[in-house]
């Protein structure tokens, strides 16, 4: 007897969110979307490692620049959405993301200035993702030969349960995104180390840029 009708999380695809919305005001270089990256935008290699990785498809939030970044870089493979309201935050870009997605899929969250990630790391957080939980990966604090026990930091990207969608997002206000939802119930929250795929760094500040190449 085959498996048709049997709903499990291996079963359920996931969307990947990039969100790319934000000005880059602290970097001071305009939407961090725009970035050049091997010769490329930012935005689409960031875009580009979720469907690798194995993602269904891939929803592009972009804000600030919209029409700009809509020009100079390739997104013709995704869905692209743009969120009037960007000043607010994070968190309406999120909120415009889960609208966007699929209703059945999981949610894996991006951020658009962090080039370090890879299509591996997606593929590591799907195959670990449990029903009913949040799958984040995490990187390490220290380095190489400073001594110190390595203790892992948790950072993106973020797998959002298909059951957990709603009430993450009944939580999500300003710049925030999911954090107050991880804050409440970090027992559903399971961290994957990724530490031997990427640093895990976003780019905020100009001392950052080296992470671009």
């Amino acid at each position: 007897m085959g498996n048709t009708g049997v709903d499990s999380a291996q079963e359920r695809q996931a969307t990947g969110i990039v969100l790319a919305a934000g000005a880059g005001t602290r970097l001071g270089l305009g939407p961090k979307a725009l970035l050049p990256y091997r010769g490329r935008p930012l935005v689409e290699a960031i875009a580009g490692k979720l469907l690798d990785g194995g993602c269904r498809e891939v929803v592009v939030v972009l804000g600030a620049g919209a029409q700009e970044v809509a020009a100079a870089a390739e997104l013709g493979r995704y869905r692209v959405v743009v969120n009037q309201d960007w000043r607010t935050g994070m968190g309406s870009s999120f909120l415009l993301g889960h609208q966007a997605a699929e209703r059945g899929d999981h949610l894996l969250v991006a951020l658009v200035d962090q080039p370090g990630l890879t299509a591996s790391t997606v593929q590591r957080l799907l195959a670990r993702h449990r029903p009913g939980r949040i799958t984040a990966a995490a990187y390490s604090d220290t380095h190489p030969g400073d001594g110190g026990q390595a203790a892992l930091r948790r950072g993106h990207p973020l797998l959002i349960d298909t059951s957990l969608r709603d009430d993450v997002c009944a939580t999500v206000s300003g710049d925030a995104g999911a954090r107050g939802f991880l804050r409440a119930h970090p027992e559903l929250i399971d961290e994957v180390d990724c530490s031997d795929l990427s640093t895990g760094e976003d780019v905020d500040t100009p001392d950052q840029l080296g992470l671009l190449h």
